[in-house]
């Protein structure tokens, strides 16, 4: 009787855990942005051997998901994490160590799709772009700056914006979609500025003094045209 209630127990065991096991597979999420980054990050499913079968691993390349752009880093103080940000134009991911190819690229394919859903939500539409450049003529330039037209553009690809004083138009680049709102806003500010003043002297300069994160913005800016020169160096191999 003893040996037939312990397997009833280890029965109801099994029968519980089988039961509990997708709940507690599935990721406990959060995002955030962080300073000039988008920003994501999971909890780790547990190991699984059925896991990472080889139509998963395939998720990057039957996505159409450049490679060359993402960077995994693979860390032994990670254990049960996830975590990808934006870096110029590059996106990085944070793994442990011991996770294996496989689970490497589900991993992968599942925080680009985080990110690019955080993405979306922040994007501005061609509507909202002209009502938030109201609102910093307003701010910082006593509503003296009024275009007539605000929009997103793909054909910029050497430049973050442009302004056409005499049609009084601004196109920002589709580049900057995604890119942390006070970096949009410095970019809209400027064009917005050059309604007033059409050149880069002294004058227009002074219209952009009022706006506190100016340098921080151009920093960032630099930031990600300097990181799209540069070679990308390939992940050091693992020891």
């Amino acid at each position: 009787m003893a040996a037939e209630r312990d397997s009833h127990r280890s029965a109801s065991r099994r029968r519980a855990r089988a039961a509990s096991g997708p709940a507690a597979a599935a990721p406990g999420a959060h995002a955030s942005t962080g300073a000039g980054r988008e920003y994501a990050s999971d909890r780790e499913h547990p190991a699984d051997p059925g896991r990472g079968t080889d139509r998963t691993a395939d998720r990057t390349a039957d996505r159409g998901i450049d490679r060359s752009k993402v960077e995994v880093r693979r860390s032994a103080r990670r254990s049960r994490t996830v975590s990808a940000y934006r870096e110029g134009d590059r996106t990085v991911v944070l793994i442990p160590a011991r996770m294996s190819h496989a689970e490497e690229q589900r991993w992968v394919a599942q925080m680009l799709d985080k990110l690019a859903a955080q993405e979306s939500r922040r994007m501005l539409g061609d509507e909202a772009l002209q009502a938030r450049a109201r609102e910093l003529s307003l701010l910082h330039l006593d509503g003296r700056a009024v275009p007539e037209q605000v929009r997103w553009v793909t054909n910029q690809n050497s430049r973050w914006g442009s302004c056409t004083p005499s049609e009084r138009t601004i196109r920002l680049s589709h580049r900057l979609q995604g890119m942390p709102e006070y970096v949009i806003d410095y970019v809209l500010l400027h064009e917005l500025a050059h309604l007033l003043v059409p050149d880069h002297g002294p004058g227009f300069w002074a219209l952009l003094e009022t706006y506190p994160r100016t340098e921080r913005a151009r920093g960032y800016l630099e930031g990600v045209a300097s990181a799209a020169r540069l070679p990308h160096l390939p992940p050091a191999r693992a020891t």
